[in-house]
């Protein structure tokens, strides 16, 4: 009999029409189509991650305009009566007037280093976007396929259920004029039953597909859509090698860990040039009801018991914290390059392997069993398994269809291949 699990992996590409959507259609009679490059801009268009690190960015950028202010002057007025007291030389009394200012002047090279942080921390947040975009586009991408391969596997279990149906029906012709016992009717409408429940199942494996797909581009509730494509073809990469390089160079969280250890190497110097102390120059102004005077000065903080060697020390640690998560980061990504970079030689051999040799060979058994079935020479049961390896042949090659694409989309996130070199073509 057949299994009850639904085919978890692929066939040969089935035409689009020849997908039924029950579920989708219970939902709404007329579904939208979608497909690969709609869902991709639908989602960078509505999702929330972008919107926060495009908020992350606009942050950094208006930190740059903090770092670039100078310091605001300081006005003082006082204002009062002046009495005279009762002493051998009393003063005049009359109105008493004080008027005062200040600027702290900031030395260029603590200006300079401050504003260097804060340029530092803001291409870091681009490269955190970038990265970001580069996620969300692999995950709808990877929910994309999913919803396709959600599809081909309702197409193989309403192919197989359409056969189950058709031996049903000769096997109902012949027990009624007596070739066949009954047995062999019950044979077929068990698996009658199986492969209608594998349908279901298959229907309902691609709604909660288009479901998660809705999720991850955040689309409205209600918006029921038809995914509408194809798993691409195979791509000619090249050397790992040269494709470890390549993604050391572009690939945008290695720079962004690159910029932000430049940052916290930033704060180190910007430490070291607050020890020497600003200037803060002074003026005042003075009207008293028999004189008048003015005076000016200067005021320096002198670094006698603090000379910043904590502030100094703290962001030194942070500077090799920031180097090892850099040198994690590389490692990291040089890792799943590899892991993606040969699942997709071994998902891309499968998949020739079974469209060359298996795939064949198990059509050609159904054919001959279903033959041999017409002339008598075999029963029920030998077309049942030949065709449920068939079944089991065709959910492999769809399963290693589906990992090839999305080791694909992985290299792709990681900068190996370019986006537009496995876009959803139709």
């Amino acid at each position: 009999m057949l299994a009850q699990e639904p085919p978890a992996a692929a066939t040969a590409r089935v035409p689009e029409g020849a997908v039924a959507l029950d579920v989708l259609q219970a939902t709404s009679s007329n579904p939208q189509p979608l497909t690969l490059d709609d869902a991709v801009a639908l989602g960078r268009q509505n999702s929330p991650r972008l919107r926060a690190a495009r908020g992350i960015v606009e942050r950094s950028n208006a930190a740059i305009q903090t770092a670039r202010a100078y310091s605001n002057p300081q006005v003082q007025y006082l204002g009062g009566k002046q009495s005279a007291r009762d002493v051998a030389n009393p003063g005049v009394p009359g109105l008493l007037q004080h008027f005062s200012a200040s600027q702290t002047v900031e030395l260029p090279t603590e200006r300079a280093a401050r504003r260097n942080i804060a340029q530092q921390y803001a291409d870091a947040s681009r490269f955190r976007q970038s990265a970001e975009e580069l996620a969300l586009t692999a995950d709808i991408k990877r929910a994309f396929y999913e919803a396709l391969r959600a599809k081909e596997e309702v197409a193989l279990a309403q192919g197989n259920l359409s056969l189950v149906e058709d031996l049903r029906r000769r096997v109902e012709v012949e027990v009624r004029v007596g070739e066949k016992g009954r047995l062999e009717l019950t044979r077929a409408e068990a698996e009658l039953a199986r492969a209608r429940f594998a349908v279901r199942s298959a229907q309902l494996t691609l709604a909660n597909s288009i479901a998660f797909l809705r999720a991850t581009m955040a689309a409205p509730a209600d918006a029921v859509f038809d995914p509408t494509g194809d798993l691409e073809a195979p791509l000619q990469l090249p050397p790992l090698n040269e494709a470890r390089e390549q993604v050391l160079k572009t690939n945008p969280q290695i720079s962004e860990a690159l910029t932000v250890l430049k940052g916290t190497q930033a704060v180190v110097e910007h430490e070291k040039t607050l020890r020497a102390p600003a200037p803060n120059f002074y003026g005042e102004y003075e009207r008293q009801p028999d004189q008048t005077f003015w005076r000016v000065g200067v005021t320096i903080n002198l670094p006698t018991w603090d000379r910043r060697r904590g502030q100094i020390a703290e962001a030194v640690a942070v500077t090799r914290e920031a180097s090892a998560v850099q040198d994690q980061r590389r490692i990291e990504i040089v890792s799943a390059l590899e892991r993606a970079y040969n699942q997709y030689q071994l998902d891309d051999q499968q998949v020739k392997a079974l469209e060359s040799g298996s795939l064949h060979e198990a059509e050609s058994a159904v054919d001959a069993a279903k033959s041999a079935y017409r002339f008598g020479e075999r029963g029920i049961v030998e077309v049942l398994d030949a065709q449920r390896v068939l079944q089991s042949v065709r959910g492999d090659l769809l399963g290693a269809r589906f990992a090839r694409q999305s080791a694909l989309v992985e290299l792709e996130m990681l900068g190996v291949v370019s986006p537009a070199n496995i876009g959803g073509r139709p």
